[in-house]
């Protein structure tokens, strides 16, 4: 089977669908032939490339197809908007020289999909669509445009390629519901998440990394991932306020769009403590380091976005402070399988007895994160991929 994935970020380039990407096109090429199209590296890369109109890069079973698109800086709109189009404007008119027996798309840019599905119907083969967030919900639900004639346009173009596609891949409950309530046939839309490995055994608590993440607190509220614009950080910074104990912390490790706003709105507060990044071998003792990990989504965001950051602390066996809406995914997750707590992201009191409340009950934390452990092999992420790769054989198999 070949294999054409259309997605502009793929190493060096560091996103998460680019990362994401990577995964994928290891578990296809072990059997299959793939063709990656992706643009120039332009999305924090480890390596920057010259300008160019086409480049190929060919290992194994694996063939990545880079178009000349600009490269200009993420931090400004116009430039992002730039690479976008340019990687767009390149991308279909090779696409369509290259013969794939299906076409795969990711979304980014966020009209991947529309390109996806238009390349598909031209060369006459089955369109799946990979959707890692939803467009243009995500733009509204994030501020980042208000409704206009433009964005309803955008919208029906997403609905056209919606209803384009062979089978559609979400990453959880309440996307497949959002993509449903589109109008398209619930038969066509399938969960594949994202998952996370999970080790033989978990990280101690007491490693030194873990321990220097600590502090002096008691009792840790950690956050670890991206400070985007879809978290309730408002409710968490009143919620640590409302904490008259200073052993009691919230302590934030990554980095992110949101990050200066809460930054700011948590001046002052001994309750609160921000950390950069820590090296990927860290990761299991920053998982470590947490007496229970914070999930958030505010209102509005629920299926528009799905966390990926849930499976690997599911993986390292601790428990989950789910601040998000009750119809969401993670909502969802936990309150089935009793591996956390679910708290509403516009209640910061009810955030703040959450965590009074666990702190002095190490019991219950510790049957959480039992059963966090128990249900990691579910999400486990090879097993995810296997999914996916079934689904795009038997769409061209039979």
């Amino acid at each position: 089977m070949h294999i054409l994935l259309l997605n502009q970020y793929f190493p060096p380039d560091t996103s998460a669908t680019a990362k994401m990407s990577k995964l994928v096109t290891d578990a296809f090429t072990e059997e299959h032939q793939v063709t990656v199209l992706a643009g120039r590296p332009s999305y924090r890369p480890t390596q920057y490339h010259p300008y160019y109109l086409w480049r190929r890069e060919t290992q194994g079973n694996l063939t990545v197809d880079r178009v000349g698109s600009t490269a200009y800086p993420r931090h400004r709109m116009r430039g992002r908007v730039t690479n976008y189009l340019s990687y767009l404007a390149l991308a279909v008119p090779r696409a369509l020289t290259i013969k794939a027996d299906i076409v795969l798309s990711m979304t980014d840019p966020p009209i991947a999909g529309v390109a996806g599905a238009l390349v598909a119907r031209l060369r006459r083969r089955p369109f799946v669509y990979n959707i890692r967030d939803l467009h243009p919900d995500m733009a509204l639900a994030g501020g980042m445009v208000q409704p206009a004639w433009w964005v309803h346009g955008w919208e029906q173009l997403h609905r056209w390629a919606l209803k384009q596609a062979t089978q559609i891949i979400v990453l959880g409950e309440d996307m497949r519901d959002r993509v449903i309530a589109k109008g398209i046939d619930p038969d066509r839309v399938v969960i594949v998440r994202d998952g996370a490995p999970v080790l033989p055994q978990v990280a101690s608590s007491s490693h030194p990394v873990a321990q220097e993440i600590r502090g002096d607190y008691r009792f840790v509220a950690l956050h670890a991932g991206n400070l985007g614009y879809y978290g309730a950080w408002n409710t968490l910074i009143e919620a640590s306020k409302l904490l008259h104990d200073d052993g009691l912390g919230f302590i934030f490790v990554g980095e992110g769009a949101a990050k200066s706003e809460v930054e700011e709105l948590a001046k002052g507060n001994n309750n609160v403590k921000f950390l950069p990044f820590r090296p990927v071998e860290e990761v299991p003792y920053v998982l470590a380091a947490g007496d229970i990990h914070i999930v958030t989504i505010r209102h509005g965001a629920e299926g528009v976005i799905v966390p990926s950051k849930l499976y690997p602390i599911l993986a390292a066996g601790r428990p989950v402070l789910a601040v998000a809406p009750e119809t969401s995914d993670v909502a969802r997750i936990v309150r089935a399988n009793q591996c956390g707590v679910v708290v509403d992201p516009d209640e910061p009191a009810s955030v703040a007895a959450a965590i009074q409340t666990l702190s002095q009950d190490r019991d219950q934390l510790e049957q959480m994160g039992q059963n966090a452990r128990a249900i990691a092999p579910e999400y486990e992420s090879n097993k995810q991929l296997e999914r996916m790769i079934k689904l795009l054989e038997q769409i061209v198999y039979n």
